[in-house]
């Protein structure tokens, strides 16, 4: 097959006194993620759309939270990692789509620094990458500002140009 989608989604608990990481930038707020590794929901969830479109497993299956080695990891690592595991499949990544869902911080000024981010290390155009953001009207975990999730969609190519 030449075309493959993947998607992912993840979650993560806010707290007070931790860094808030989204897509590879740190956002000032008064609540942070927490997680074994910086708790960046969306590369998590970008790493498990990759990972799912090759029926590779999922983040977890990759870098256990079980592990020290990923302790604390910067979750850019773990998107370069993911990433090189599908190109030693032979794909590239068409386009990715994702969509954060937060009650606060407001992310829209941050999105373009985290699409380069990204684009920098999936080695695609900038404006091959989607970054939404939604609130949930302050219903739920997110609405409560108790955590945020994310989802993302990612479309890989069968790299040719190597043929």
């Amino acid at each position: 097959m030449s075309y493959r989608i993947g998607l992912g989604v993840d979650f993560h608990q806010l707290a007070e006194g931790k860094k808030l990481w989204i897509g590879g930038i740190e956002i000032p707020h008064y609540k942070g993620s927490v997680g074994h590794s910086d708790a960046d929901v969306l590369l998590h969830a970008i790493c498990d759309a990759m990972l799912g479109a090759l029926s590779l497993g999922d983040i977890g299956a990759h870098f256990p939270d079980t592990s020290p080695e990923y302790k604390d990891i910067d979750s850019k690592i773990l998107l370069q990692r993911s990433f090189g595991l599908i190109r030693e499949e032979g794909y590239v990544i068409v386009n990715i789509d994702s969509t954060l869902c937060l009650e606060a911080p407001k992310i829209k000024p941050y999105v373009n620094a985290m699409r380069e981010v990204i684009a920098r290390i999936v080695q695609i155009d900038v404006h091959d990458i989607s970054i939404k953001a939604t609130t949930t009207e302050k219903m739920g975990f997110a609405g409560r500002e108790e955590g945020l999730m994310a989802y993302a969609t990612v479309l890989l190519k069968r790299d040719t140009a190597g043929e």
